[in-house]
C-alpha cells in the first residue's frame, strides 16, 4: 500500500474526471480507480463519503445528464434516505470526480480542486482541453 493512499470515484466519460485522474498521475500517484458506474454504490460507501466531506446527499447529487429532476429528487421535501435510495439505484446521480486521501475528501471540481488533497503537485500539468494549469 502506499504511503500516500488515493482513491478515485471516477466516470471515464467526465472530461473533469478524466483531468483530475490525470492530474493525480502527473504528481507521480497511481490512485486507486473506482469506475463507480460499473461498481455503483453501498449505502454505507455513501455515508462514509458524505461524511468525511461533511455534506449532505442532496449536496452532491448530479443533475445534468441525470433522472433527478424525473426522480423528484430536486423537491425540498425529499428527505436524505430517499436521495441515498435513488443514487444507489442510480449511481450517475453522484457527482463527480469524488477523490479521497489522507487529507481529505472532496469533490473535484474543478479538476484542480485535487490539488489541495494532494502533498505534491505535479510540474505542469495541460488539461484535455488545453488549458494549463499553474502552480
Amino acid at each position: 500500500m502506499s504511503a500516500f493512499p488515493i482513491t478515485i470515484y471516477h466516470n471515464p466519460a467526465c472530461g473533469t474526471s478524466r483531468n483530475t485522474l490525470a492530474m493525480i498521475r502527473a504528481a507521480g500517484y497511481e490512485p486507486t480507480v473506482i469506475d463507480y458506474l460499473q461498481t455503483g454504490w453501498t449505502r454505507a460507501q455513501l455515508e462514509s463519503v458524505f461524511a468525511a466531506m461533511g455534506v449532505r446527499p442532496r449536496d452532491l447529487v448530479r443533475e445534468k445528464g441525470t433522472p433527478a429532476a424525473d426522480l423528484g429528487l430536486l423537491d425540498p421535501g425529499t428527505t436524505d434516505d430517499q436521495i441515498l435510495d435513488a443514487m444507489i439505484e442510480h449511481p450517475i446521480l453522484v457527482n463527480r470526480p469524488i477523490v479521497v486521501t489522507p487529507k481529505g475528501v472532496k469533490l473535484s471540481r474543478p479538476s484542480e480542486a485535487v490539488l489541495d488533497l494532494l502533498d505534491r503537485r505535479p510540474e505542469s500539468f495541460t488539461k484535455e482541453d488545453g488549458g494549463v494549469v499553474t502552480f
